[in-house]
């Protein structure tokens, strides 16, 4: 039986049914919009006109958490990841993400960079929303993503994704993307798919190495760390391949192989003899030095004055693609501060273009640099005095739980590279009247390496890995002046 209503009562309904379609239509909360605007508008309120010189696109805080999500995230991946590498800020890569979000363009690009980095972009407008908000949809796509198991990559890993797009969630999480810069910028009338945003909040973020090769999984499962580069020494901090170091300031010693300023041009006036001053009083007064627990990552580009600074230029780890790079090489053999490391390693023949390993030692000026070809990497000339370097082979050698620095590496002047060491598991384990560990951070040459090394927490006493060591003198006053053989690792 047909139910009839009186006309008050459909009148009541429909005054209903409008209240509650006009409650979904809502206004941005003005106060938390505000948030961005405060934190993204040149402080004359105008985005069209120039950046104050040195004003960043995205704010410290801003850029930890983006970072921060991003190693919690890669940390928790389920299958769970042997080769995860933990996640750092590249300045480099924030410039380009910047210089991309101030296009406004809602794609890819610059279309010239994108064979060589990874890229995910975020927008939004209305609510105020923190960066992460993005972040952690990108992740979300792991919902309609399926990890290929080894066994199912033959040779060629399939990719099956069940929703509109998964390549964020396997950029985000790929292991060899070890390096993030990112930049927001406030797009007013943005192009979003063919709608019009008055105010968008573009979030651009960058990746290198590049990840989404196709045909290839993400990362390898298994025991997290369990397959991480050489590179990282055995080091792991939440479920990440990590690289730490050990730094004990500096010092402008030949042997440490540091980079100094140019030497002046102009002749010096000699110094005064200096007066004779009483014996120093026995105290221990240190003359240290700042060590790296292993090889330096660096990019392509990165040219060796620029790394250099204040660091030791020893031993850098390149990554594959050099090749294709546009840092300049000046010279043959003995290379210009200007040049790219990698590349003057790729002209020299000491690592090819899958990356790797390599040894740098200043060889202070030379008069002019030879211009050459050489394995596929054009190099300059140059007929003016400037300082030098030369780059060497990495040399690998296991050793075992008792083997000190005195024995494989002993200091000489010049200065050597020691080879690049392997230390079994359990070392922890010997006996420490045999395999003696002397000093904190800094360790004397008859100390056991790979002792020092668990000591230090380079490596993990139950996995072992690689270390490199760094010999130098080690001096102190007493009474009288004493040479102590010491390295680090």
């Amino acid at each position: 039986m047909r139910r009839v209503y009186p006309l008050w009562m459909r009148a009541v309904s429909l005054l209903l049914l409008l209240q509650t379609a006009t409650s979904m239509v809502m206004l941005p909360n003005s106060t938390s919009w505000q948030k961005t605007l405060d934190k993204y508008l040149d402080e004359d309120g105008d985005w069209w006109e120039a950046k104050q010189r040195g004003k960043r696109a995205i704010t410290d805080s801003d850029a930890q958490l983006i970072l921060d999500l991003h190693n919690k995230l890669r940390g928790q991946v389920y299958p769970p990841a042997s080769n995860m590498e933990y996640m750092v800020w590249d300045t480099e890569l924030e410039r380009t993400a910047e210089e991309w979000a101030e296009t406004c363009l809602w794609e890819h690009g610059p279309a010239g960079l994108l064979p060589q980095i990874g890229q995910n972009l975020g927008a939004h407008w209305g609510w105020y929303r923190p960066p992460t908000f993005h972040v952690q949809a990108w992740y979300d796509e792991v919902k309609d993503y399926s990890f290929p198991y080894p066994q199912e990559c033959n040779p060629y890993c399939p990719l099956r994704c069940s929703g509109p797009v998964c390549t964020h969630y396997t950029q985000l999480v790929w292991a060899t993307s070890s390096r993030i810069g990112c930049a927001i910028n406030l797009c007013y009338n943005m192009n979003v798919w063919g709608q019009i945003w008055a105010k968008a909040v573009y979030l651009v973020c960058n990746y290198s190495p590049k990840g989404n090769w196709w045909g290839h999984a993400p990362y390898k499962h298994g025991t997290p760390c369990s397959a991480c580069p050489p590179s990282y020494g055995g080091g792991c901090k939440d479920n990440l391949c990590y690289k730490g170091t050990v730094c004990v300031c500096k010092t402008d010693t030949e042997e440490n192989n540091f980079i100094e300023p140019e030497a002046p041009r102009t002749p010096q006036k000699p110094r005064p003899e200096p007066p004779n001053l009483p014996a120093p009083v026995p105290t221990n007064i240190e003359r240290t030095f700042c060590l790296l627990v292993s090889a330096q990552l660096v990019t392509c580009d990165t040219k060796l004055r620029d790394q250099c600074k204040g660091t030791p230029c020893n031993r850098y780890e390149c990554p594959a693609g050099c090749l294709d790079a546009t840092g300049k090489v000046v010279g043959t053999v003995y290379y210009e501060m200007q040049s790219s490391i990698c590349r003057a390693g790729l002209h020299a023949g000491v690592i090819d273009n899958d990356g790797g390993w390599m040894d740098v030692t200043r060889q202070g000026r030379k008069e002019f640099f030879i211009k050459s070809n050489k394995n596929g990497v054009p190099s300059l000339g140059k007929y003016q005095s400037a300082n030098s370097f030369t780059v060497s082979r990495v040399t690998v050698k296991a050793i075992t739980c008792e083997t000190t620095v005195a024995q494989l590496c002993p200091y000489e002047k010049p200065a050597k590279h020691c080879p690049r060491l392997y230390c079994p598991r359990s070392c922890s384990e010997e006996n420490p009247h045999i395999s003696r560990v002397i000093g904190t951070r800094i360790y004397s040459d008859k100390s056991s390496i790979c002792r020092a090394a668990v000591h230090a927490g380079v490596i993990r006493n139950d996995v072992g890995g690689y270390i490199d060591v760094i010999t130098a003198i080690y001096l102190y006053y007493t009474k009288h002046r004493l040479n102590v053989k010491t390295f680090t690792v």
